[in-house]
């Protein structure tokens, strides 16, 4: 089911609120996952041996940031369908549980400094996110584009992560 099966009858205040609360809680999954991270990057982060294309430090504060807005109006669009639908309720869910395996991510990285039990996590994010995008695009095709930089990201912070654990022993 996609928007022409969702009739828009919401107020405008109420698209607002919802707006506001999509992208909130998307950039609050990533503030929490920074309280884990930015402690670790000059002292643990910065003392590891890193694989080939390891972008500098300071990209993924501005690459986060954008990607978790991306995920917050893909949100919106999927929501604002209303929760009532079946498959938006399950299209958020889904969406629910890969941000709190972002989270999760973030705090094993960097809160607990386990590169291999990070990897496990970000592989099960990775297989979560693809969840979401399928699951968004039953309900709205736009929303569901607005994750794919997301899911290549991951992608390549998967390499990344790799790339620590195998060569930091």
């Amino acid at each position: 089911m996609r928007e022409a099966l969702f009739p828009s009858v919401t107020p405008t205040y109420v698209r607002i609120v919802q707006f506001i609360v999509a992208i909130g809680v998307s950039l609050a999954a990533g503030w929490i996952g920074s309280i884990f991270t930015m402690p670790a990057i000059p002292t643990w982060y910065a003392g590891l041996t890193m694989p080939a294309f390891s972008p500098p430090a300071w990209v993924f504060g501005p690459v986060w940031t954008v990607l978790y807005i991306l995920m917050g109006i893909a949100l919106y669009l999927v929501w604002s369908k209303g929760l009532g639908h079946k498959n938006v309720q399950v299209a958020t869910a889904i969406f629910g549980v890969q941000l709190v395996l972002n989270v999760l991510w973030s705090f094993v990285f960097f809160g607990m400094q386990e590169p291999f039990f990070a990897f496990i996590v970000i592989l099960i994010l990775w297989a979560a996110i693809l969840m979401t995008i399928v699951a968004f695009d039953r309900v709205s095709v736009p929303a569901a584009i607005l994750l794919v930089p997301y899911f290549l990201w991951v992608s390549f912070a998967a390499y990344l992560n790799y790339g620590i654990y195998a060569l930091n022993p």
